[in-house]
């Protein structure tokens, strides 16, 4: 067996690097770290205080994603404080999401895409909509 600490980071092919830091500083709110001088362009940013990365990558080559949201395709989560709050600022923003209130997965998901169309899920621990 393989004795796991944690997820270090996930890594995202994007085509437009200013509009995906632009989402995911803006709209997710992830703050960008230090990178280290790679030959070829991209950006990290934190997740949390676990010391969890998201790692964006610039790629010309193709992706299978053409559709709309589609929470079986590949996708990574976040833990959002409010479920409530979450949606209200996608809302504010006009962001396409797919809201799971009463998700069979037992915690409130919101399922957004991004501009490259990478799956997103947003989730928290209860529903605090009322």
């Amino acid at each position: 067996m393989i004795p796991v600490e944690s997820i270090h980071h996930i890594s995202l092919n994007v085509k437009d690097l200013e509009r995906s830091k632009a989402f995911y500083s803006t709209i997710i709110g992830l703050k960008e770290i230090e990178r280290p001088p790679f030959d070829f362009p991209g950006a990290w940013f934190g997740i949390g205080e676990g010391g969890q990365q998201l790692h964006l990558i610039v790629y010309d080559g193709e992706t299978l994603r053409e559709g709309g949201i589609d929470s079986r395709d590949g996708h990574f989560a976040l833990r959002v404080r409010s479920y409530k709050e979450s949606i209200a600022w996608l809302d504010q923003h006009g962001i396409q999401y797919d809201a799971r209130p009463k998700a069979r997965a037992g915690f409130p998901q919101i399922y957004v895409i991004d501009p490259d169309r990478n799956v997103v899920e947003l989730n928290a621990e209860v529903c605090d909509l009322e």
